[in-house]
């Protein structure tokens, strides 16, 4: 088979401010695999603020990797596995993993959820609004619903400024959408400490949230346990959870747990995910980076598989470099004719 690289640069149409800082766009790597008449692609996108992860490391590693051990491209999990072991960046061997999915799937003519059996059916996207003052927060939201017809907004708290700014800002939110049929959820993206997670749970539940997304920082996941015990509302994470050996771990005190392919490396690794969050009783989400439609449509071939869905990263780009996805009363939909994922390189 025979692999090939593309680096493109993705625009924020608005910057993502989180916790740990903001994000205004990045230079992400395609990777495309022929074999044949046939291509599979996928996409890498840097999970870094300080920019140790590149497309030029990505491309880097993989073709160096692939040189070493081009037996990883017979089938994805003995890929996986192989890259694992080499500890390849688990964000550039995600686009290796897509692309070879999307490959099998075109190989059997197949859409890639049917490849996966699964159903097209999913459940509608929250759709990301990061930290912001108030006042930007009362026109930015009417605009984001607007424009993508969400049903849920993801709000990021963790300010460095503090638990008043969050609860100003998460009050703008609620104030901005009180008129729509939308419902609310938080991502504080590790930028609480214990006590405070604890009394914004509280704050929060009364104020209709549904749930509190990676509260802690993952080094503090020792203090899981106790805010579990009291919680106010569901717990979520993320960061705290890479692979399906993190599961067993967290089990006892989280609610659910929020996987993400560049995070895990890829579909191969999710499905492992997946089956043992469900087997421990956990609830299941899959996010996203910052990501185009290429990546967002390998996620969203998987939805079935998932309670909650935060695939909106395309939604904020300008422009998507790609296209094939489509948005159906909130929901991020995959084309039910096109083989594979179904999107393809505009750009």
């Amino acid at each position: 088979m025979d692999v090939s690289f593309r680096s493109v640069a993705l625009n924020k149409r608005y910057p993502l401010r989180i916790s740990r800082g903001e994000f205004s766009g990045s230079v992400n790597l395609f990777v495309s695999v022929r074999s044949g008449d046939l291509e599979g692609l996928g996409e890498a996108a840097p999970g870094s603020l300080i920019g140790t992860d590149t497309a030029e490391s990505f491309q880097t590693e993989l073709t160096s990797f692939l040189e070493d051990y081009p037996e990883a491209l017979d089938n994805p999990h003995e890929g996986w596995q192989l890259a694992r072991s080499a500890k390849v960046t688990s964000c550039a061997w995600a686009a290796v993993d897509i692309a070879l999915w999307d490959l099998l799937a075109k190989r059997a003519q197949l859409p890639l959820y049917r490849l996966l059996g699964l159903p097209r059916r999913s459940v509608p996207t929250s759709v990301t609004v990061g930290i912001l003052p108030p006042e930007v927060v009362r026109e930015r939201v009417p605009e984001i619903l607007d424009r993508t017809g969400a049903c849920y907004l993801k709000v990021k708290l963790g300010s460095p400024e503090g638990l008043d700014a969050d609860q100003s800002m998460y009050a703008a939110v609620v104030e901005a959408a009180r008129n729509r049929d939308v419902a609310v959820r938080v991502d504080a993206n590790g930028g609480w400490d214990l006590a405070g997670a604890s009394a914004m749970m509280r704050w929060l539940k009364e104020r209709g949230c549904d749930y509190v997304e990676q509260p802690l920082h993952y080094d503090a996941d020792d203090q899981l346990p106790q805010l579990y015990s009291g919680r106010a509302l569901p717990i979520f994470v993320d960061e705290s959870c890479r692979y399906a050996t993190d599961v067993s771990r967290l089990a006892n005190c989280v609610d659910g747990i929020n996987l993400k392919l560049m995070k895990c490396g890829g579909i191969t690794e999710a499905l492992r995910i997946v089956a043992a969050a469900r087997a421990s009783g956990l609830g299941t989400m899959i996010g996203c980076m910052g990501e185009s439609s290429v990546a967002i449509a390998a996620g969203a071939s998987m939805a079935a598989l998932f309670d909650h869905i935060d695939l909106d990263s395309h939604l904020n780009l300008l422009p998507d470099p790609a296209a094939g996805l489509s948005m159906e009363s909130g929901v991020v939909t995959v084309s039910e004719a096109a083989h594979g994922h179904g999107v393809a390189l505009t750009c």
